[in-house]
């Protein structure tokens, strides 16, 4: 499978999807997305599993614990392992996450807000780069759901991206809900955001659900329902974008996939809406 195979809404794959999927691949899901971690070590009946679908299904990969904002050194030996494995599959595009997760004293099992500095842009965009060399394939860089903003910021969020993208000369993989929480929790212009975005490096999307804490605070969980904030923000990227291909992210609180298809099918729905308008209606990126 290559790249240009990943078209419409998406789907993570789990485990507990397994059965209905394996009895049939609803119409509307266009691929699949899973992360390598969780999947490439695995042999016997799961490997079998897989290998049946992705020998029918696009797929992409979406990286958990790479760290790529972190002080360690860049963990060549997982990249070959995802090269070896997304070679064997067929999967072309692999996303991470702008972000760090572990340090010298191990994983830390969570994905942390880097500081907002040029040294930060540096250091990111190098490692980026590493990894893009050890995969062989540019590699999408997803802007990351955060909770605090480190000190000594030298810019914004949207900037800070921006900037890791160009000097890494990679995609950007545009997680949609995560633009929603840090809007709310920070205090920002969502729309605003998505304009300071390098918008004509966007390869990918996410759209998921949250968690609202009695505090207001946004997490972002992937564990419930799309809202309609977030339907209006997907629908303004796309506007944007163009109609590109989006994963609906659902990690918790899974339903049968028969109740996941609505929201597959408002993906399809507003992509197909820019797929059908002239050039000209779209808003410039």
């Amino acid at each position: 499978m290559s790249t240009s195979l990943l078209h419409g809404a998406g789907l993570g794959l789990r485990r507990e999807l397994l059965p209905a999927l394996e009895a049939q691949v609803p119409e509307g899901i266009g691929f699949f997305e899973l992360a390598p971690e969780n999947w490439m070590g695995l042999g016997g009946l799961y490997a079998r599993r897989l290998r049946q679908l992705t020998e029918r299904h696009a797929f992409a990969c979406h990286g958990l614990s790479l760290s790529l904002g972190g002080p360690r050194p860049l963990d060549v030996g997982l990249l070959k392992d995802i090269r070896g494995f997304m070679d064997t599959h067929g999967i072309a595009l692999y996303t991470e996450h702008l972000s760090w997760c572990g340090d010298e004293a191990g994983h830390l099992y969570d994905l942390l807000p880097l500081p907002l500095t040029e040294e930060a842009v540096h250091h990111a965009a190098k490692r980026i780069r590493q990894a893009q060399d050890v995969l062989g394939r540019r590699i999408g860089i997803e802007n990351t759901s955060t909770y605090l903003v480190p000190p000594g910021a030298e810019m914004d969020e949207a900037a800070f991206v921006a900037a890791v993208v160009r000097e890494a000369d990679c995609l950007l993989h545009l997680d949609v809900n995560n633009v929603h929480v840090n809007s709310v929790n920070h205090g920002f212009d969502a729309l605003a955001y998505l304009d300071a975005l390098p918008l004509d490096r966007v390869a990918y999307m996410h759209v998921a659900g949250h968690h609202v804490k009695p505090d207001g605070l946004l997490v972002d969980t992937h564990g419930a329902e799309v809202i309609d904030p977030v339907w209006s923000l997907l629908q303004a990227a796309y506007e944007r974008c163009g109609p590109v291909p989006t994963c609906l992210e659902r990690d918790f609180h899974i339903p049968p996939l028969a109740e996941l298809m609505p929201e597959l099918m408002r993906i399809r729905q507003l992509q197909q809406q820019v797929e059908n308008a002239p050039t000209a209606q779209r808003k410039a990126a």
